[in-house]
């Protein structure tokens, strides 16, 4: 399942000494996401990934966190083509936010704005958005940046306290899809957790009502009936004959 890294491999702090020329021209596709099967969500990114995508718990029974499922094999994302465009209609923040990512130091107290430089689209030749001006201040474009990967990060930290409730909970359990690959095998995609709906039932109504004024019980829900997203994706591997419907198990 997906980790804070990923598809980043040379990502360094933001400086002007280091960056004062430097530009980068976004948005020109998502090949670099090609191999990623699952990235992590916000709880508030539930209601629009889970329209199309199976959105699970990954981690540990004492740690988790959302994830939205991209692939049902490893190193496969069927969100991208061929040539790198994103197919799928909503494109998570994690994805979004690239090449850029906060770094934090050991006791977390401390966030560092780092830019991964083996992105294609970082450049010397003005081509994209320059990160600093002439006198080395921020420009426009990175103060925006900064400001999305502070709301992102506060969107974590909520999710995170989600996530210890549903845990504290015990609402959760392993789960793993079933499916049928292009030469009609059985496969498991496995490693997920997913809520146990008889659980989630037996709650005391004070508890539960407490989560739905939180809207932590709405995200519950998207997150089951997400779960269905799990046949649409095997629909689109290619296959040499009809497979069977993925079958959820615990």
């Amino acid at each position: 399942m997906a980790t804070q890294q990923l598809f980043y491999e040379a990502p360094v702090p933001v400086t002007a000494q280091r960056h004062g020329d430097l530009s980068v021209k976004a948005g020109d596709g998502y090949g670099f996401a090609a191999r990623v099967n699952s990235v992590p969500l916000s709880a508030v990114e539930f209601a629009e990934a889970a329209a199309e995508y199976p959105v699970v718990f990954a981690g540990s029974e004492k740690a988790v966190f959302p994830a939205a499922i991209l692939g049902l094999r490893d190193n496969e994302n069927l969100c991208v083509d061929a040539e790198g465009r994103w197919t799928g209609r909503y494109i998570p923040a994690f994805i979004r936010r690239y090449p850029y990512i906060f770094a934090q130091d050991e006791g977390g107290q401390t966030l560092t704005l780092t830019i991964d430089e083996a992105f294609a689209g970082c450049n010397r030749e003005g081509r994209g958005e320059r990160l600093f001006d002439a006198e080395g201040a921020q420009t426009q474009y990175l103060r925006g940046v900064l400001a999305f990967l502070q709301d992102y990060q506060a969107r974590l930290l909520r999710t995170q306290a989600f996530c210890a409730r549903i845990v504290e909970l015990g609402l959760l359990q392993p789960m793993q899809a079933q499916y049928a690959d292009a030469a009609g095998a059985t496969r498991t995609l496995s490693g997920f957790l997913a809520v146990d709906r008889a659980k989630l039932k037996a709650l005391p109504a004070e508890t539960l009502a407490a989560m739905m004024a939180q809207d932590e019980l709405e995200c519950l829900f998207l997150h089951l009936g997400s779960l269905r997203h799990f046949g649409e994706m095997a629909r689109r591997l290619p296959r040499a004959a009809a497979g069977a419907e993925p079958a959820l198990t615990s």
